[in-house]
């Protein structure tokens, strides 16, 4: 999915002071990716450093929610 890469890349590209994490939340958001995905797109595009690696699993949780949207208040 090259998508996600170009998203991710006009955004940072947008916004350079912004952790590649901060970025790659703004490229999900509301886009509906799936779990797998988020996953293989996190492990590329996000900085290792920008997180605790024993954080990794809540952070793509997360993420993966975040990418859903509030469905609930639809």
């Amino acid at each position: 999915m090259r998508a996600v890469e170009r998203v991710f890349n006009k955004i940072r590209k947008a916004n350079p002071y912004w952790s590649d994490y901060i970025c790659f939340t703004e490229t999900v958001m509301g886009r509906k990716f799936s779990r797998q995905s988020i996953t293989r797109h996190f492990n590329k595009l996000v900085d290792k450093s920008d997180y605790d690696r024993k954080d990794k699993k809540e952070l793509l949780r997360q993420l993966f929610e975040l990418s859903q949207g509030d469905e609930k208040s639809s």
